[in-house]
């Protein structure tokens, strides 16, 4: 058996398929780079070229966008904090706050070595656990969804480290934001006011894309002080030093498992990985407050989540046919105009193809170390170009990607204002990560939370009745509470 994987494998290394894994590769970096165009929109582009080359080699280069996308969207969030991909957002709190210490190129070589690593690991699982991790992946219901995005809202309501109550006024405002559009399940029209770009709901791109990117933009204009210098560094300094690797270790291998994990669920598993990966590392660490300062904890964490994420999303896909996300909703249809259906018999009747994809996450990550890890110089070069020269051609491309997400005018006005609203807050010391979560999770937890009322016949009690429910009810309760009684006990030791 072992004999017959190892050959499947190796298909992979055909002289077709590396250069198709190569070119998906690279291309999904690039996608990933640039705001907006998210995988699932460039692998639609790329479907009517992988015909003519075959199932095989077809695939593996729609494999090799996929997960390319997932690491080029933190090269902008860390150097100019435009986060190219919603999964990239949380990359933003530090990674910019390292590029402007000077420490870009460690940043970006500790995403690059993140990734990999939990590309890697994720590969590794998929191959071992996929039937049975499919399984366990179908047993979560809408009550279980619920109670999953009420745990997120407690846990990463304060993600990052300030005011808790800000905290949950913006992620507050990302889930009434979360509410615009049509309604998920009766398709009645809410709060677009009669505009028929609104109908489909606010785009997350546009949100995230003014908030970040242009809020960004919008400072540094505004600033009448002279910007500060970036000094210049020695070739070794571009990359991590021991320290900075050691902290990282713990980080990606938590980050890789976890977000693996989540990657199994549906929605927007790789967004939600890296946010819950960020709340984690907070959660452990010894100084909490210094995250959103510059720590590479808030780098290798979420940056390993998000590209875990992404192999554990395949699991569903190959194993049972179901495609949890968009970007694995367009790779299946890829396969079903190759003439090959996902599901239980799919390793059974085309191992060549189950094995070759497979084996391409093996090469591609490493395609995607070798070819990023020596242009971090390169890429760190981006943070010492005069803000006159840059912010401009950063304007440009957030237009550019927020209209491409959906070809509406309307979204880059939704864009120019997120990011007036994003400037406004940062000089008032709201953060918009929160608001971000609120996004993300609103339509899953509205459309979950409907779903078990209606399964159940309206009993409310159906939200908290089987044991994993209560499990995560009894975290979230116990997350609220124990801040309190926490600050409580140190107020009185204080005061003996």
């Amino acid at each position: 058996m072992s004999e017959g994987v190892l050959s499947h494998l190796l298909i992979t290394l055909q002289p077709a398929n590396v250069i198709a894994c190569f070119a998906g590769a690279l291309i999904g970096t690039l996608i990933g780079v640039l705001p907006g165009l998210g995988p699932a929109a460039a692998m639609a582009l790329v479907i009517p070229l992988t015909l003519q080359l075959g199932p095989t080699a077809g695939l593996i280069m729609l494999a090799g966008i996929y997960y390319g996308s997932m690491y080029g969207g933190s090269t902008t969030s860390i150097l100019v904090n435009v986060p190219g991909e919603p999964a990239s957002v949380v990359t933003t709190l530090d990674g910019y706050e390292m590029a402007k210490r000077g420490r870009a190129g460690a940043a970006l070589a500790v995403a690059a070595i993140a990734s990999f690593v939990a590309g890697t690991f994720s590969v590794i699982a998929l191959q071992l656990f996929a039937p049975l991790l499919a399984r366990t992946a179908l047993a979560f219901g809408p009550a279980e969804y619920f109670a999953l995005t009420v745990l997120g809202v407690v846990l990463l309501s304060n993600l990052t480290g300030k005011s808790r109550t800000r905290s949950l006024i913006m992620m507050m405002a990302g889930l009434i934001l979360s509410a615009v559009g049509m309604d998920p399940i009766g398709g009645l029209e809410r709060f677009s006011f009669g505009i028929v770009s609104a109908q489909g709901g606010i785009s997350f791109i546009a949100i995230t894309t003014g908030l970040f990117g242009v809020a960004e933009v919008f400072e540094v204009v505004a600033a009448r002080e002279k910007p500060v210098e970036i000094l210049a560094v020695k070739f070794r300094e571009l990359y991590p030093d021991r320290e900075e690797l050691k902290r990282s270790v713990a980080p990606i291998a938590r980050g890789s498992l976890l977000g693996f994990l989540i990657g199994l669920l549906p929605g927007p598993a790789a967004t939600m990985a890296s946010f819950a990966s960020y709340g984690m590392e907070r959660l452990v660490s010894h100084h909490p407050e210094r995250f959103g300062t510059g720590q590479i904890e808030g780098v290798a964490g979420p940056e390993a989540a998000n590209n875990a994420a992404s192999g554990g999303a395949m699991i569903p896909l190959l194993s049972l046919g179901l495609p949890f996300t968009p970007a694995t909703a367009v790779l299946l249809g890829g396969m079903l105009l190759h003439g090959i259906t996902p599901g239980p018999f799919l390793l059974r009747d085309r191992p060549d193809v189950f094995w070759g994809v497979i084996g391409s996450f093996y090469l591609g990550n490493m395609m995607l170390l070798i070819l990023n890890l020596p242009l971090v110089g390169l890429f760190a070069k981006l943070v010492r170009v005069p803000p006159r020269y840059l912010m401009p051609i950063i304007l440009v491309l957030c237009a550019i990607g927020t209209y491409g997400d959906n070809g509406a005018l309307f979204d880059v006005w939704v864009m120019l204002g997120a990011g007036v609203i994003g400037y406004v807050m940062r000089k008032y010391g709201y953060q918009p990560a929160p608001l971000v979560v609120g996004l993300v999770l609103g339509p899953v937890m509205e459309r979950s939370f409907r779903q078990t009322l209606i399964i159940s016949g309206g009993r409310v009690e159906s939200l908290w009745e089987s044991p994993l429910c209560m499990v995560m009810w009894a975290v979230a309760l116990l997350s609220i509470v124990l801040p309190g009684v926490i600050r409580l006990v140190k107020r009185r030791l204080a005061t003996r």
